[in-house]
């Protein structure tokens, strides 16, 4: 020792010294960066693998977060459809009542009548809230699945489809509540025709097209109406048993507007009028709202069971982000408690590395003795 000592070009004890005093500034450095950002992992330097392993763990319990906000909206989108399905639940509760009142036989015709004109304004409104059941501009009762993204994962998805509930297709089973057309020479149903867009020849009508009891597209036969090719008009007076909905006509003919061969539609609507409602139909129109009431309660019951599935996986996914966040944090974050005690424990190093340095440094002077 007393050889190093009196060797002054390199002070190795010093140099020893002002190592561990950097070592230990850097070390409270870094804890100090973990005391004031909360995390143990500031950067991949601090912990490689834990740096991977917490991002990937963040990067999933953002995406449940996200899943759970989803399953919200979800719900929200189930309970205005379902709300729309209980409204047109009251009106045909409401339906069935004076189609029982209309089968007593104690009434005329005409009140009856007066029956039949309040049962159609409720069945307007049965297909006003049909139309109107939206969300986000998006018709509800449309019959199309709706995938809700309802995990962090592709794939982890909920398919929910309301079934079409209108006047003609109600629910599940798909029940019509008006009498098929059955028209005759006095009622029958006419089109408007396109006489006043025709600039010569003879009008042809392509197809005459609705839907069937099941909702597919349906078309109905040449026999089932007659055309005035000077005009256009289609009559449906063919006593044909037209099942009760609404049909496009699809026209082909010169036209003035267009100067040339154009085609264009026209919807008519084809049913029984409820102002004619006799006491037999109002007797077999008991059985048709049955029918139409079990067809939409199986519609609502399916939207309550996408509901209680939601529930179940709202309470699922936040066991799932509690338990993801809980390990993120173990790997990522900060102990403070742990810090502080390794603060207090370097705070002392430096001070006794700040001392050794001293007399480190300050050591060689003992060589200028020997000058004296």
């Amino acid at each position: 020792m007393f050889g190093d000592v009196t060797r002054v070009g390199a002070n190795f004890h010093a140099m020893e010294a002002w190592s561990n005093l950097k070592k230990v500034n850097g070390d409270i450095g870094q804890i100090q960066s973990r005391l004031s950002t909360g995390k143990r992992i500031n950067s991949a330097e601090d912990d490689t693998s834990g740096y991977a392993l917490s991002k990937h763990l963040e990067s999933r319990a953002r995406g449940l977060s996200q899943a759970l906000d989803n399953v919200g909206t979800a719900k929200n989108v189930l309970n205005i459809g379902e709300g729309g399905y209980q409204s047109q639940m009251s009106i045909l509760q409401t339906v069935k009542e004076k189609l029982t009142q209309a089968s007593d036989g104690s009434f005329s015709d005409a009140q009856r009548g007066a029956i039949g004109d309040q049962i159609e304004s409720l069945l307007q409104e049965f297909d006003d809230i049909s139309n109107d059941t939206l969300f986000n501009d998006n018709a509800l009762f449309s019959g199309s699945a709706i995938a809700f993204q309802v995990g962090e994962g592709n794939g982890d998805t909920l398919s929910v489809t309301f079934d079409v509930s209108n006047r003609n297709i109600v629910g599940e089973d798909r029940s019509n509540l008006d009498f098929n057309y059955d028209g005759d020479a006095v009622t029958a149903v006419v089109s408007d025709g396109v006489a006043s867009d025709l600039a010569s020849g003879t009008v042809t009508v392509d197809s005459v097209k609705g839907v069937d009891a099941v909702g597919d597209e349906t078309t109905l036969d040449a026999g089932d109406y007659s055309v005035d090719a000077a005009t256009g008009v289609v009559t449906f007076d063919q006593d044909s048993d037209i099942l009760a909905g609404t049909y496009t006509i699809s026209y082909s003919y010169d036209s003035t507007a267009a100067a040339g061969v154009t085609g264009t539609t026209e919807d008519v609507e084809l049913r029984e009028e409820w102002s004619d409602l006799t006491q037999a139909q109002a007797q077999s129109g008991i059985s048709t709202l049955d029918s139409a009431i079990k067809s939409l309660a199986k519609s609502i019951q399916s939207v309550g069971d996408s509901n209680a599935r939601l529930s179940s996986k709202e309470e699922s996914l936040s066991l799932a982000i509690s338990n993801t966040e809980a390990t993120r944090s173990r790997i990522e974050d900060a102990d403070f408690a742990k810090e502080q005690m390794n603060m207090m424990k370097l705070q002392i190093l430096q001070q006794t590395s700040v001392s050794a340095f001293t007399q480190s440094n300050s050591a060689p002077q003992v060589v200028l003795s020997l000058f004296r």
